[in-house]
């Protein structure tokens, strides 16, 4: 294995914004207040009503009365500046509510995910030492008691509210804080300063076991400050948003931050699949997505053609998107550049008859996608952009605070995660991997023994490959951990074969399997949602496998065939000693999906090869 050579080793952006002068990350708020109190901040659905019933504006004033209100009721239960604040829910309106409420009563909040299980629950609550919890239901309310008595952690059924409204548990909260002054709470809200650690998020382990990262309020400022200085052309105060991305992941938190700090209207949805029907209700300006939500997009495209028995006609859309995508990025670099005639008379036939239809299933006044979490093949961003969506390519990890790296307007190239976010840098290591250094990086990790590899330097360790171009642009390459040796001492990033076989709609993931092994064998992860629609559509039974729980494997000619020649075209691809010799199909049950899939989507490897490894012991037999 070889990775490019970066032509330079380090690139930096200065920062954009003076943040010395920002108290904390609530001033974000509060300046906003002074600012345009009546502005709509969020649109909020009634709980129960369906996606298209009215959506109830939120001014900046009335959710600061609420954030206010339920903070005096946290002082008054005995909550002390610099507790740690535990929120466990779906994202929701709610959840900003609570969030903004903590940290106005000093305390440091601690989102944990919905579908963390017992044992990772349990190792985070007895880490992070919660005074308070709120939780999304009255289930995980006991869920996350009995995780805390499992751990001798003192928190107990009275100290844990509910965001449910039907419990009113949070009107008692508020009803609390009566006694509460308007002066001790601005001297609460005001005793953080920028070094102070504001949350402490716990990493998906993809790689491990999660690891609490402490993120400042300088952390946090600084990245929302100068990101939104670097996007002013998508944030923007006429602008809205719709949030499904887990508030729990780094990525959601900056997002809102970065709306609520400049009037960008935010509406939340807790269910990734109303996403697109929601899409049209709400018409916004600008989305975060995760890739394979760019995926199924384009996949629901083609299914839609070939169920209208127009597939040809779509195929040659796709390829003239893809290639006005290509021309719209070379006249970025050459603004003299103009299309061929032939390739304009086909983008004018297809707009008319597909691309303005699929930006209309999109809300119609869709300026941007950012997309985060995971690398894109760069065929994927080259066709958003071709049927007049950009795609802005976007890099960063929790320990950055989110956007490390990102594609500007005008400058965008399909593959590259873009430059440094200004007040951040990137360097290249002699071994590839990426080094972080900046306003976003973290203050490390709760147990201070984590820190002792985390960084080189000063710079964090991202645990990427990657290389910078002339331009300071980043590619990534790959995951060091993830590199391949085999018995043979071939070296191999599975990233490129992987993301090759993931592109077939009935791929949800690709795994490559031979270290310490003489040749590659591969397990593909079926789409079960997509797959279960496949055969359907063709008239089949289903396969047992689908109905699975845990992991299986999925012995089934049929789509085994349709599958294969998605493992043909990414061995073609390959040279002879990176190409897979036998694969086998794989279904995730339900039941242990978030063992094996963080919830930005993102496969957990080595959970999945040792819970399949009877399955790989037979592709070596």
């Amino acid at each position: 294995m070889r990775h490019p050579v970066s032509e330079i080793q380090l690139t930096s952006t200065p920062q954009s914004v003076d943040i010395e002068q920002v108290q904390n990350v609530t001033e974000l708020l509060m300046r906003r207040l002074r600012d345009a109190p009546e502005h709509i901040a969020f649109e909020l659905r009634s709980p129960g009503s369906p996606l298209d019933a009215p959506w109830t504006g939120i001014s900046t004033r009335e959710f600061a009365e609420q954030v206010s209100n339920l903070a005096k009721g946290l002082i008054a239960s005995g909550v002390q500046a610099g507790d740690t604040v535990i929120i466990m829910a779906p994202t929701q309106y709610l959840w900003a509510v609570v969030d903004h409420a903590a940290l106005f009563a000093g305390a440091v909040v601690v989102p944990v995910y919905d579908t963390a299980s017992d044992a990772q629950l349990g190792a985070i609550i007895a880490d992070a030492e919660p005074s308070v919890a709120f939780t999304g239901t009255a289930e995980l309310r006991d869920r996350i008691v009995e995780a805390a008595e499992g751990y001798g952690a003192p928190l107990t059924t009275e100290a844990v509210w509910i965001l449910d409204p039907e419990t009113r548990s949070l009107d008692a909260l508020t009803e609390l804080g009566a006694g509460v002054t308007d002066a001790e709470l601005e001297s609460r809200r005001l005793a953080a300063e920028l070094g102070d650690v504001a949350t402490i998020v716990y990493t998906s382990g993809t790689t491990g076991d999660p690891k609490g990262a402490l993120i400042t309020h300088r952390n946090l400022v600084g990245q929302v400050l100068n990101t939104a200085a670097a996007y002013s052309e998508v944030v923007q105060e006429s602008g809205n948003t719709v949030l499904f991305l887990p508030l729990t992941h780094v990525l959601g938190r900056a997002l809102q931050l970065i709306c609520i700090a400049n009037g960008m209207r935010v509406a939340h949805l807790s269910d990734p699949k109303e996403v697109v029907q929601a899409l049209a209700i709400l018409k916004p300006t600008f989305l975060v997505v995760v890739p394979r939500v760019l995926e199924k997009i384009e996949a629901a495209a083609e299914a839609s053609a070939r169920e209208k028995h127009v597939l040809p006609l779509w195929r040659a859309a796709h390829r003239t998107a893809v290639a006005w995508g290509q021309y719209l990025e070379d006249r970025d670099q050459d603004p003299s550049l103009t299309a061929p005639l032939g390739l304009r008379m086909k983008h004018a036939l297809f707009e008319r008859v597909f691309f303005g239809r699929l930006r209309s299933v999109m809300g119609s006044r869709i300026n941007y996608l950012l997309s985060g979490a995971a690398t894109l093949r760069p065929e994927l961003p080259r066709f958003f952009r071709g049927i007049g969506v950009p795609v802005i390519e976007g890099y960063g990890l929790t320990e950055t605070t989110a956007p490390l790296t990102g594609g500007r307007p005008g400058q965008l190239v399909a593959g590259s995660v873009g430059t440094p976010i200004p007040g951040n840098a990137v360097r290249i290591a002699e071994n590839g991997e990426v080094l972080a250094h900046g306003v976003g990086v973290f203050a490390g990790y709760r147990n201070s023994a984590h820190d002792a590899d985390a960084f080189v330097d000063g710079y964090f360790r991202t645990g990427d490959l990657g290389y910078l171009n002339s331009a300071g642009a980043l590619t990534l390459t790959g995951r060091l951990k993830h590199v391949i040796v085999t018995s043979t001492g071939r070296t191999i990033s599975p990233e490129r074969w992987e993301s090759a076989v993931e592109i077939h709609p009935l791929v949800a993931h690709a795994a490559l399997v031979g270290t310490d092994r003489p040749y590659l064998t591969a397990l593909v992860v079926v789409d079960v949602e997509a797959t279960r629609e496949w055969f359907r559509e063709r008239g089949d039974a289903l396969p047992h496998a689908l109905d699975t729980k845990g992991v299986r494997p999925c012995v089934d000619g049929r789509l085994t065939s349709e599958i294969s020649g998605a493992i043909e075209t990414a061995n073609a691809a390959a040279s002879p000693s990176e190409r897979v010799q036998a694969w086998r199909a794989v279904v995730i049950g339900e039941d242990r999906a978030p063992e094996f899939i963080t919830p930005t989507m993102k496969l957990k490897r080595q959970a999945l090869l040792q819970e399949a490894a009877p399955i790989i012991s037979e592709l070596y037999s």
